[in-house]
């Protein structure tokens, strides 16, 4: 994955953004249950493509970038006005680990950086080869919690 310098964070104005798109999610993480219910309604009518483009931008990466944590490929979704369930429950869990690493981390660029860094506390993996499942995104997101808190295992 590229970093930051190379493709820089664009934040979308808020007036295109609509509440609960996952380019939104990004800007406004939130872990209440009406916010995680009103996710799971979204996932399940799907996320329309031109929301994914304002997402990858948003977040100053590529579909190339991000096609392996992705349940299919780019060219197939490319085919698509609205994703699958499990496409847009990934687009989400990319939403809200970005959004997290965003507020957690000095600058999105240094989130990025950190995704393609080997971390101790995940086997001297890099996080990013990690989200191509949802278990992988979970022990992520737990990684940036703890280092949210200034908790180091």
């Amino acid at each position: 994955m590229k970093t930051a310098s190379d493709t820089p964070l664009k934040t979308p104005s808020r007036g295109r953004m609509p509440k609960f798109s996952p380019t939104w999610v990004v800007f406004n993480v939130n872990s209440t249950p009406g916010y995680q219910l009103e996710l799971i309604d979204r996932i399940r009518t799907g996320v329309k493509k031109e929301e994914w483009k304002q997402l990858i931008q948003a977040i100053g990466a590529t579909e190339k970038e991000l096609e392996p944590v992705l349940p299919g490929s780019i060219s197939s979704m490319q085919k698509k006005s609205i994703y699958s369930r499990e496409t847009s429950e990934r687009i989400y869990e990319i939403s809200r680990l970005f959004g997290l690493g965003f507020e957690v981390f000095d600058s999105p660029e240094d989130f990025k950086k950190w995704l393609t860094l080997p971390s101790k506390a995940l086997g001297y993996k890099k996080p990013f080869d990690l989200l191509d499942s949802s278990l992988g995104f979970e022990l992520v997101e737990n990684e940036i919690i703890r280092i949210q808190y200034n908790v180091y295992s």
